[in-house]
């Protein structure tokens, strides 16, 4: 049995994952440049050791409640294709693992949006695992 690995986080007391092997890094909540003209979910751009990052309000991005940023915000830098794009998370709880027995597929449930990966439990919670490459369009 294949064992996944996915970075769990909240939003709006919610839980939500992305697969491990997609995140660069995990950085303290920073400064972030607001973009002119820039589609709603766009917090702005940040500066990474000299790399000009764009950061994901991911509330906002998922339609979900937000509220002012916290000590316990953080920017989850994802790899995806060639680019990098960080999204801002309320708080990271943990890394866990995960097998097929864990998983509910999202056509199982009817309720395909297109950010949704699958859903797994994780003890007596659900888990929403991101489609990423849908996050940033």
């Amino acid at each position: 049995m294949e064992q996944k690995q996915a970075v769990i986080f909240e939003l709006d007391n919610c839980l939500y994952g992305v697969d491990i092997m997609r995140v660069n890094e995990i950085i303290r909540m920073v400064q972030v440049t607001p973009v002119p003209e820039a589609d709603h979910f766009i917090e702005g751009i940040i500066n990474l050791r000299g790399q000009v990052i764009p950061v994901v309000n991911l509330c906002r991005k998922l339609g979900l409640n937000y509220r002012d940023y916290h000590k316990d915000n953080r920017i989850i830098v994802i790899q995806s294709d060639n680019s990098k794009f960080g999204m801002i998370v309320d708080r990271v709880l943990e890394v866990s693992s995960y097998s097929d027995v864990d998983i509910t597929p999202v056509n199982n449930v009817n309720i395909d949006t297109g950010v949704i990966d699958e859903i797994i439990r994780i003890e007596n919670n659900l888990c929403i695992v991101l489609k990423l490459n849908n996050l940033y369009q």
